[in-house]
């Protein structure tokens, strides 16, 4: 079997607050334990790969929240997965994009089922944020969708 990387995408998903930017972490559960933000793998179904549209599916299936402005940051990066993960066979790890995504500040709405990916999420402010995530590549993509929003 040949062994690939799976085209996903990361979104950083803020809202604008009277005490500025929050962005939205979520408590991983499934296959590891940590924070990070959004993200997934994307689908041919019948959207092209890269677009608003699978940004928007993206957020709206991990969050429940509707984006209302995508920007791409034509960031891309790829990582190795620690270990196997037995519902993605013949995949070594993740080739991503990175994205931002607006939102209004609401209830999250997290899948709950026993096979749910996150199991709690938290609004933070970006110190906040940069010191719970648990990967450095997600570290990084934060700081540079910070940087453009502080232009």
């Amino acid at each position: 079997m040949k062994k690939r990387y799976r085209k996903s995408v990361f979104v950083v998903v803020y809202c604008k607050t009277k005490k500025g930017i929050e962005y939205l972490i979520l408590k991983r559960k499934l296959h590891w334990r940590g924070w990070e933000f959004p993200k997934g793998g994307v689908e041919g179904l019948k959207e092209k790969i890269f677009t608003k549209k699978a940004i928007k599916r993206e957020v709206k299936e991990e969050t429940g929240l509707e984006a209302i402005q995508i920007k791409n940051m034509h960031v891309s990066g790829k990582y190795n997965y620690k270990k196997m993960l037995k519902d993605r066979p013949g995949i070594i790890g993740q080739k991503y994009r990175l994205y931002a995504a607006e939102v209004k500040k609401g209830k999250v709405n997290l899948n709950k089922n026993h096979d749910a990916e996150h199991s709690d999420y938290k609004w933070v402010s970006f110190d906040k944020a940069i010191k719970k995530l648990t990967w450095p590549n997600q570290r990084k993509c934060l700081k540079i969708v910070n940087s453009w929003l502080k232009k």
